[in-house]
């Protein structure tokens, strides 16, 4: 069973960008034992031109933003695409449609594999580019990473964390480098 752990998000746009960021922060703060295929992927923005790599997988987690009346900014938020619950939108930002739409016409191609989506309620795009991720957010960030985790463990990837991690903001101020 191929796994691919897709981030998604605008690096330029601080909490926008976390998904993108965390993507990098698990790939490169843990080695994994899995028998199969894992491959961590930033979709950056890309949304339908990221189909070929999507449907060539078995599984899929998303990490991304997410747009919920009444939350509080970093709050979590895991569904499977398949119930995405009534409160949660992908209307906070240009990518976030795009991406809801490709997985929709992926699924009505038949080929979207079961996907799970982790995402975190950002603060408001900020009116200048920044690559800073709000403190609410790296809270929230954490409890996401946790949770990724947990899922890729369900699912039979092991992690173990490295001796010289990474934190978020540092990743974050370095994603430019990492696409």
């Amino acid at each position: 069973m191929d796994i691919l752990v897709l981030g998604v998000g605008n690096i330029l746009l601080g909490d926008e960008g976390v998904g993108v960021h965390l993507c990098h922060q698990i790939a490169r703060n843990y080695d994994f034992t899995y028998p199969h295929k894992l491959e961590f992927m930033d979709g950056g923005t890309l949304a339908q031109t990221l189909i070929p790599w999507i449907v060539e997988y078995d599984r899929l987690l998303i990490l991304d933003c997410v747009s919920v009346a009444g939350a509080r900014v970093g709050e979590v938020f895991c569904f499977e695409f398949e119930n995405i619950p009534p409160e949660i939108t992908w209307a906070g930002s240009a990518h976030e449609v795009e991406m809801l739409q490709t997985l929709r016409l992926t699924a009505l191609m038949g080929d979207l594999p079961p996907t799970t989506i982790i995402g975190l309620v950002p603060s408001i795009a900020p009116a200048q580019t920044t690559f800073d991720l709000s403190p609410a957010m790296l809270e929230g960030a954490r409890v996401a990473q946790e949770r990724a985790l947990q899922i890729l463990a369900q699912w039979g990837a092991r992690a173990t964390l490295k001796a010289q991690a990474q934190d978020l903001q540092e990743i974050a101020r370095h994603s430019y480098k990492m696409a």
